[in-house]
């Protein structure tokens, strides 16, 4: 039996689109794997596999939270978040809409994406932003009505060298 669910799983590796490659995109979607998403929902359940029989291991319980999708297959997607907790998400629920988590305390938005200008606000740790523009050093955020610009180092849901217009 043990062979089996081994033999499964890698079989949902290898139909999974090349998942671990660089450049490698989805065998579904055609869109690059890994890629950013969000959480839509309120309530999201994380199951071991890709089907409603696999049981669910837990529950992401935030709206907007962003998660890697690292694979494809039918209408579900692999993810992880940020500690590297993840599974197996039903496509329905996850967003095209990009965010991205604070990892630092108190991190000022600067109107411009510059240190040296005005800070609009300053956001705690764990505070959930919507992702705008990024340069190579900065994105543009918008949280709780505040916008500004903060350093890519100091969050998780953009890649360093992910450049949004």
């Amino acid at each position: 039996m043990k062979t089996r669910v081994i033999g499964f799983f890698l079989a949902v590796l290898m139909s999974a689109g090349g998942a671990l490659a660089d450049g490698a995109r989805g065998s579904v979607t055609n869109l690059p794997i890994p890629r950013f998403v969000s959480i839509k929902s309120d309530e999201c359940n994380v199951r071991r596999g890709p089907s409603l029989s696999h049981k669910i291991d837990w529950v992401f319980k935030r709206r907007g939270m962003p998660v890697e999708v690292t694979a494809e297959y039918g209408h579900w997607r692999r993810v992880r978040d940020r500690d590297g907790a993840g599974g197996w998400v039903h496509y329905s629920l996850l967003s095209g809409s990009r965010t991205v988590i604070i990892e630092d305390d108190l991190v000022a938005l600067h109107i411009r994406p510059d240190p040296e200008t005005q800070i609009s606000a300053r956001l705690e740790m764990g505070v959930i932003a919507k992702l705008g523009s990024c340069t190579a050093d900065w994105c543009r955020l918008n949280a709780g009505g505040y916008k500004g610009w903060a350093p890519k180092t100091v969050l998780w849901g953009a890649k360093p060298d992910e450049i949004r217009e």
